[in-house]
């Protein structure tokens, strides 16, 4: 017998997945990431973000990156409509994290994709933040 060829050749690499968190509520939405962030996975983030900037005016994002490995070169052009659309909307945005280029990471969430950016290692203190 011969193997299926149609088999995934991804295996070595991290997919990326951009899951809503239970925590989210009202105008403050929580996305776990993780892998290595397609242009598809920007399909889960956009409406949720757009959906709670109809209802509410803004919103507060908190992204949880403590599995997040990078973002794919196809996904830079959604990454960057996303900062550009909704910037002015974000009125807060929590990043958590465990390594120091995600602190980084950071100082350009606030004048690319939010109003106030902040870094957190603790995933409690950034909810805390997000619902202050």
């Amino acid at each position: 017998m011969h193997e299926d060829s149609d088999t995934d050749e991804r295996t070595n690499e991290e997919v990326g997945v951009i899951e809503k968190l239970p925590r989210s509520n009202e105008n403050v939405l929580g996305f776990h990431v993780s892998g290595d962030v397609t242009r598809e996975d920007y399909d889960t983030l956009v409406p949720a973000v757009q959906t709670i900037v109809d209802e509410s005016g803004s919103v507060r994002l908190l992204l949880d990156l403590t599995d997040f490995h990078w973002e794919k070169v196809e996904a830079w052009a959604a990454d960057l409509r996303f900062g550009k659309t909704y910037h002015n909307s974000i009125e807060r945005m929590a990043l958590v994290g465990n390594r120091q280029w995600e602190k980084w990471l950071t100082r350009l969430a606030a004048p690319f994709y939010a109003r106030e950016a902040k870094y957190f290692a603790d995933v409690d203190q950034a909810w805390d933040w997000l619902l202050s």
